[in-house]
């Protein structure tokens, strides 16, 4: 599958993989800043944002949709900067295809199972079950998944993926993320691969996605696994400390 781009600036490529219901723009300060050194491409993932939908939602295949799309751009090797689901497909690519990737950051996110399932099968099902009346506005929108989504900044996320409007429609392939999401909370079990690039896991200091014992299944798969912490972020790290991750993002990316 070819995946929806938007790119800036010119230079050895990276690219930039969202989390679980985002869109590549949701990187676009990271982009910008990122692009002054270099080309930098920020992916929609299938079922996300304007990229095609299809009922498969393995990271196996999404990280295949990743390396053909880059590919077809002609942006490999490549560096990829993935977050959380984003960051599971980043890795699943450079274990699939490692001298396909230049170096890999991964933000926030090891690979594990981790035991989120009942919220975001609420998410999702207060998404599906919003009516998607002509003339729906996004207040109204917003009104109606409180009782369901009760964090406003959690529900501002998911909103970003509305159409209002004449025809409200969901960006997302909410039936198809629905039934992946036992498989995109998981990881899939690989046998004998390892990516021996360069390697930075960044956390978020109040997360809890990235824990000490995590580091052993880590360097399992990638032995040359640094560590860092944003200490004033959370789970979505680049929006809570865009300068703090961009700074980190430009160091990595300008190692030798």
């Amino acid at each position: 599958m070819i995946l929806h781009a938007q790119e800036r600036g010119q230079g050895a490529p990276v690219a930039l993989l969202h989390g679980l219901y985002g869109q590549g723009s949701n990187f676009a300060t990271v982009q910008r800043r990122l692009a002054g050194s270099r080309r930098v491409i920020a992916l929609d993932l299938r079922n996300h944002g304007a990229s095609p939908h299809a009922p498969e939602m393995d990271y196996p295949t999404m990280a295949q949709d990743v390396l053909e799309t880059l590919r077809a751009l002609r942006a490999l090797p490549c560096a990829l900067i993935g977050h959380s689901m984003g960051g599971k497909v980043a890795m699943a690519a450079a274990l699939r295809a490692p001298g396909e990737v230049e170096r890999l950051l991964v933000a926030d996110i090891a690979p594990t199972v981790y035991a989120h399932a009942m919220a975001h099968a609420a998410y999702v099902a207060a998404m599906q079950a919003l009516e998607l009346t002509p003339g729906l506005t996004r207040a109204a929108a917003d009104a109606a998944l409180a009782e369901a989504v009760p964090d406003a900044a959690v529900r501002g996320f998911l909103l970003q993926n509305l159409r209002t409007g004449a025809a409200p429609t969901w960006r997302l392939d909410l039936a198809a993320i629905r039934a992946a999401l036992p498989v995109l909370l998981g990881w899939p079990a690989l046998v004998r691969v390892r990516y021996a690039g360069p390697t930075l896991f960044v956390a978020g200091g109040r997360s809890d996605y990235i824990q000490g014992d995590q580091r052993i299944p880590i360097r399992a798969l990638f032995p040359l696994a640094r560590f860092a912490t944003l200490k004033q972020a959370g789970h979505w790290l680049h929006v809570d400390d865009p300068d703090g991750f961009i700074a980190v993002a430009q160091a990595f990316l300008g190692a030798a």
